[in-house]
């Protein structure tokens, strides 16, 4: 009779002899790579000129502390007419298994997108409204927004109704983006991402410093 134990134990001993000679890659963690449901654009803007609207962004609103703490969120698309945002319109419909259950169940409400057409006025002669017009030159472009995650911070494990649009303006190697499982860093250096958020996927920082993207939803 096989002793099946002593079999298992050969295949794990040698497996881990092997994964052990294995070298280790720590230079690509510090780049992008694509992977399923996430694409770089061919676009591509001026990492200064966005770090410089970030600060006048940051100085007109009052929503600035919202960014300086763990999750921010500041609104640069608006319904036209309107003035101020929900809470609803600053997150919005997503789906999650939240528990041990493994159950998909909806969270918050539907947000029309496509009716996020007006760039907020009081930003218009900031870098971001150039931004805002060379995307939706590309495709159509609703709710756009500056998003914030503070040092050692993350969101929920989720899909979305959308796919997103990402702008990284600051960024740390420890920013990692994760995707239908695949995971990896959005570097700061103007470039622009396709993310299909339709799939499940969250953001974390795990450095020392902010991090901040310019999010914007393609609608359905």
């Amino acid at each position: 009779m096989i002793d099946t134990s002593e079999v298992l134990f050969q295949s794990d001993q040698a497996n881990l002899s092997k994964w052990l000679a294995e070298d280790v890659v720590t230079d690509s963690v510090a780049t992008f790579v694509e992977g399923p449901g996430l694409k770089k654009l061919g676009l591509r803007f001026d990492s200064d000129e966005l770090r410089l609207a970030l600060n006048d962004v940051m100085e007109r609103t009052d929503m600035a502390g919202d960014i300086e703490a763990g999750f921010g969120v500041i609104p640069l698309t608006r319904r036209p007419g309107t003035e101020g945002a929900t809470d609803n319109d600053l997150s919005g419909r997503h789906w999650l298994r939240a528990d041990e259950r493994y159950v998909e169940e909806p969270r918050e409400d539907l947000v029309d997108e496509a009716s996020f057409t007006e760039f907020i006025p009081d930003y218009a002669d900031t870098y971001f409204a150039h931004v805002h017009n060379e995307l939706t030159k590309r495709v159509p472009i609703g709710r756009m927004r500056l998003s914030s995650k503070s040092l050692y911070n993350c969101n929920s494990w989720h899909r979305d109704p959308e796919p997103r649009i990402h702008v990284p303006i600051v960024s740390n190697p420890g920013s990692l983006f994760v995707i239908n499982h695949h995971v990896t860093h959005l570097p700061a250096d103007g470039s622009v991402y396709f993310t299909d958020t339709r799939g499940y996927h969250m953001a974390m920082n795990g450095g020392f410093d902010h991090r901040v993207h310019i999010v914007a939803v393609i609608p359905n």
